[in-house]
């Protein structure tokens, strides 16, 4: 009988360390962050979002030489945190460090230059910027943990995208799952706009929910990672905007070679 209840016991643990349960025996990321990136600008490692209706993303290749990616056809994990990332540049920007002249974390309140309620900012409509486009460029950042690593990866998740997260999160909501407490599959598809200029869009799956272990080893990252978002500046978020935005859907596109 005791040795049935030590087997039991053995593979409850097992169960528990598995997956994402993993993560409850590895050390905290405060610590972990505190020890190895202390005085250091630090950020997460971020996805390429293609463009010209490519399928695949581009991730850090983390046995690769620095700055060397490797070519992924989808990208599996818990979407442990995600935000608004607005920014606006008076002129177009060209790819350098300086921070746009307003930007905002949460959509909502914008800080700098006109610094304004979003939904009413001019800079915020269709037309304000480049033909159709909007000057100030709308994104959204999500912070996504891959099983096995301990740090999550960031996908900046353009215009043309947002729906169709929006939906996404609209439909796991009516089946009363969190994003943060399941694993999502996110592919890319080949779509165009109503001129035939092909773009990638974002596809957004459920894949599992997660075991009530790895919901428990996953709250003290998530905390880490809002701490970590909430001090970030949004300036960090700004990719390089391309030539032309769809007058539907806001979306950045390199027209066709």
């Amino acid at each position: 009988m005791n040795e049935n209840t030590n087997n039991l016991a053995a593979q409850n643990n097992e169960m528990a360390l598995s997956g994402y349960g993993a993560l409850a025996t590895a050390e905290g990321m405060d610590s972990f962050m505190g020890d190895n990136v202390a005085g250091l600008e630090f950020s997460f490692d971020k996805v390429g979002f293609p463009t010209g209706g490519s399928t695949a993303f581009e991730i850090p290749d983390p046995d690769g030489a620095e700055g060397e990616t490797k070519s992924v056809k989808e990208l599996k994990g818990v979407i442990i945190h995600n935000h608004p990332a607005f920014v606006m540049y008076r002129a177009k920007f060209n790819g350098s460090s300086n921070p746009p002249d307003c930007s905002s974390y949460d959509g909502v309140h914008g800080s700098g230059n006109p610094g304004s309620e979003c939904r009413n900012c001019p800079y915020n409509r269709f037309g304000s910027g480049e033909g159709q486009s909007k000057a100030c460029k709308n994104k959204r950042m999500l912070y996504i943990l891959q099983e096995g690593e301990t740090l999550p990866i960031v996908l900046n998740l353009p215009t043309g995208s947002i729906r169709a997260f929006s939906d996404y999160v609209k439909r796991q909501m009516m089946r009363g799952r969190n994003l943060s407490s399941m694993v999502t599959k996110i592919t890319l598809q080949k779509t165009a706009n109503r001129t035939g200029i092909s773009y990638s869009q974002a596809v957004f799956t459920f894949d599992r929910e997660l075991a009530a272990e790895e919901r428990n080893a996953l709250v003290p990252v998530k905390e880490q990672v809002r701490q970590y978002a909430a001090g970030l500046s949004v300036s960090a978020t700004a990719a390089d905007a391309g030539p032309y935005v769809d007058p539907d859907t806001g979306e950045v596109i390199e027209p066709l070679n």
